[in-house]
């Protein structure tokens, strides 16, 4: 195996975990919800941080890294147009994502306290939901995009 299909390889999969990563967090914190139990949702909650810190941050670290050596190991000029849509898109994904996170653990904070303290999910729980769903669409669309950018470079 070259060095080149190496990184390839490597770029890719950081494609999968990331795009795999962000569905099944999505799916799994939608389905928590949907019970409306404080104590599911905050253990659900929990698991979603850990797994958005482990195998999201790390792929979304390893992408630019791997990018860069692609376009080094191919000379490919960062100016091609396909890449230039594929970084802003992913400097967008990223203006999702962060904020995705930060609301993934403030709606695991209210969770558990909820249910250490027995009582419903406050009202806060619920905004945070509708706006952690609401931007999961641009955030993930745009890692889509890239993706599609990535394998048919229309431009």
């Amino acid at each position: 195996m070259t060095l080149y299909l190496l990184v390839k390889y490597l770029h890719v999969l950081g494609a999968i975990v990331i795009l795999g990563t962000g569905t099944g967090i999505a799916f799994f914190m939608l389905m928590a919800h949907r019970t409306d139990n404080a104590e599911f949702i905050a253990r659900t909650a929990s698991v979603v941080v850990i797994a958005d810190a482990i195998f999201t941050l790390s792929a979304v670290i390893l992408q630019p890294v791997t990018g860069g050596l692609l376009m080094m190991l191919s000379a490919m000029p960062v100016t091609e147009r396909w890449l230039l849509a594929s970084l802003a898109l992913y400097v967008i994904a990223g203006l999702f994502w962060v904020p995705v996170v930060v609301m993934q653990i403030e709606m695991r904070d209210l969770a558990r306290k909820a249910a250490e303290q027995r009582v419903v999910l406050p009202e806060r729980y619920f905004v945070l939901f509708r706006r952690w769903f609401a931007f999961g669409f641009p955030g993930f669309g745009a890692t889509m995009l890239i993706l599609w950018l990535m394998i048919a470079k229309p431009f």
